[in-house]
């Protein structure tokens, strides 16, 4: 199946147009669905880069079909009601009247959720953008194409108006593969993969407890396929044969899953140090670090995984955005220490 969505969306439905089908996208989604959505929702969810004809992102509801066509429709989860600003710092890296670009720390969640109606990168986001949000859906609100984990700090960039929110999410939806995206992650992992240079191909879907995720085959009905590129780029420690106790490696997505790049090197057995989720098997790992090392990485409570590059095409001009961020101070510290 080609995926063109980004991993902030979870629900799926797949169509086969049948022997009548023609028209208009919309028009027919729209009468396929009476009842359940609305010909001008429908319209929002094309326009907002959620529904593929034959595997690529359709963004003009007028778009013709045809019988055999292969649709695809990802439903963003429901949204609550806007939330209220709150004056959290933000760093900013670059702003304009479309977009925002900003360096989230590991901490801070994205979006006000379940347990988290307040202190977010959203609502920082309504405080300090004001008025310049002219509106997503009608709406004041930041639009976010993409996250990242509440513990993983990194480069973001946020639409303040609908045509970035539109030209971003078909961008985040492509993955870069024609575009010009460009997404790149620093982690920390215990041991070397071998080869030092691969990809991981793995579907991911929700593990048992339906908060993780989890590896699983092609056929299992959540399945979502998902493709992780990695590089070391050091070696800590090196022990006997070359062996090292824990290394770093740049990882490059080609699709962007919940929890991908923690799942993928987990799976491989290189899990993230300071990972309470998918690492906690390999604590016994610390005892066999020098100090201070080992000080360091026991007080190390979250994933080592920091976004470091973010490169798009500015939705309105087209100008080429490039942005990176250095390690944080805790990453910088637990890299430092383990290079000691």
């Amino acid at each position: 199946m080609t995926d063109t969505f980004s991993e902030e969306f979870d629900e799926t439905k797949v169509l086969l147009a049948d022997g009548d089908a023609s028209g208009r996208l919309d028009a027919w989604l729209a009468a396929r669905f009476a009842g359940e959505f609305s010909r001008s929702r429908m319209k929002s969810l094309i326009e907002d880069g959620h529904v593929s004809l034959n595997g690529k992102v359709v963004l003009v509801a007028r778009q013709a079909i045809q019988p055999g066509d292969r649709i695809e429709i990802r439903l963003p989860e429901p949204e609550n009601a806007v939330p209220r600003g709150e004056a959290i710092p933000l760093d900013i890296l670059f702003e304009d009247e479309d977009l925002i670009v900003l360096v989230k720390p590991a901490g801070l969640v994205v979006h006000p959720g379940a347990g988290n109606w307040t202190g977010t990168l959203v609502n920082a986001l309504i405080h300090h953008c004001g008025d310049s949000l002219s509106g997503i859906g009608g709406v004041r609100r930041p639009g976010i194409v993409h996250r990242l984990d509440k513990e993983t700090s990194g480069v973001m960039v946020v639409a303040k108006s609908d045509l970035a929110h539109r030209g971003l999410s078909a961008q985040f939806a492509d993955h870069g593969r024609t575009m010009k995206l460009e997404r790149a992650y620093h982690a920390v992992i215990w041991g070397v993969p071998s080869p030092a240079r691969g990809t991981i191909d793995a579907p991911l879907g929700r593990s048992a407890d339906r908060v993780r995720r989890a590896v699983t085959t092609l056929s299992s009905p959540d399945a979502r396929h998902a493709v992780t590129h990695y590089e070391v780029v050091h070696r800590y420690h090196e022990q006997g044969a070359g062996e090292a106790l824990a290394s770093s490696v740049h990882c490059r997505l080609e699709t962007g899953r919940t929890h991908q790049i923690r799942v993928h090197m987990a799976h491989i057995g290189h899990p993230l140090l300071g990972d309470q989720d998918y690492g906690m098997g390999f604590q016994s790992k610390i005892n066999r670090l020098p100090e201070p090392a080992r000080q360091v990485v026991s007080r190390f409570k979250r994933q080592a995984l920091h976004a470091f590059l973010l490169q798009f095409e500015h939705p309105r001009t087209g100008e080429l955005m490039r942005f990176e961020a250095p390690l944080p101070a805790d990453m910088a510290a637990l890299v430092q220490a383990l290079d000691a």
